[in-house]
């Protein structure tokens, strides 16, 4: 019998909730928080330097999303289970997350018992659902069985691709997000037309609205 305590980072840009969370998995005599971040971008630091067994992910957060967060952590550190608890049951949020390679998706409602069930279920290789999160997932299981499965575009995108598109329906003008890249305008503009062209989108009012329905960004933001 493995007696060794399920190591676990909490991931989240609101420091009490962090607090909240350590304290009631606390109470599970097989679960231990070694650590905590604020964001996204943060997270990927205390997990390359933690290697927790699981991570508890939000998905708005400032600086890098969880979906972003996820789609890293878990490409990097496949051996690391990503939970996301998110207030958000968005339909293309939880489709981006298990994309982006999470084992399990929770609800900020959930009781403490469902989010002890979910680390141990993931932790053991499974995967753990929110009932309604469940629902979701199967429901876009079976249509995807019924059609010829295409190609996200978004995932034809490249990282620096993506965070251009970020940056462009953040609002920023090109010159901004070439500052903030340290890449030429040319440069940006060359990678704007070339996500246009990619997810067959010829203008900013679109890509935004297409950022939301991806969790790109959100739309209480």
């Amino acid at each position: 019998m493995d007696n060794r305590k399920i190591r676990v980072v909490i991931v989240d840009d609101h420091a009490i909730l962090r607090e909240g969370l350590k304290a009631l998995l606390a109470l599970s005599n097989n679960i231990e928080v070694v650590g905590g971040a604020a964001n996204g971008k943060e997270a990927l630091d205390v997990v390359t330097q933690l290697m927790p067994d699981v991570v508890l992910m939000d998905i708005a957060m400032p600086t890098m999303d969880g979906i972003e967060s996820t789609r890293r952590m878990t490409k990097a550190f496949p051996e690391v289970k990503v939970i996301v608890l998110s207030q958000h049951d968005n339909r293309e949020y939880i489709l981006s997350v298990i994309r982006a390679g999470a084992s399990g998706y929770l609800l900020k409602k959930a009781v403490t018992s469902d989010i002890i069930s979910g680390i141990q279920a993931v932790y053991e290789g499974g995967y753990y659902f929110y009932p309604t999160i469940a629902r979701t997932v199967i429901e876009d299981y079976l249509e995807q069985s019924k059609s010829k499965p295409s190609e996200d575009a978004y995932e034809r995108l490249s990282e620096r691709e993506r965070e251009v598109l970020k940056l462009i329906v953040e609002g920023h003008s090109s010159n901004e997000i070439g500052q903030m890249l340290f890449i030429s305008v040319k440069t940006v503009l060359r990678h704007r037309t070339s996500i246009m062209e990619k997810l067959d989108i010829h203008n900013r009012t679109e890509l935004v609205k297409y950022a939301i329905r991806k969790g790109i960004i959100h739309a209480d933001a």
